[in-house]
């Protein structure tokens, strides 16, 4: 799944382990989030929409088939 998460972080002049607090996840989780490594759970999914004021599709682009 790809996402925008690094564009909206830097947005906000964010490092990963200042969002990661803002969270409350690992610093590891935003890099592999990032990196498309990781696909959040439906209720990190949501903290993150709220945090940036946005909706789950318009950060997380589902690529599949």
């Amino acid at each position: 799944m790809n996402n925008r998460l690094r564009e909206l972080r830097e947005g906000r002049g964010w490092s990963q382990g200042q969002l990661a607090e803002e969270l409350a996840v690992s610093r590891q989780t935003i890099n592999a989030l990032e990196t498309g490594k990781y696909d959040p759970s439906l209720p990190l999914a949501f903290r993150i929409a709220r945090l940036f004021d946005s909706s789950i599709e318009a950060i997380f682009l589902f690529d599949g088939e």
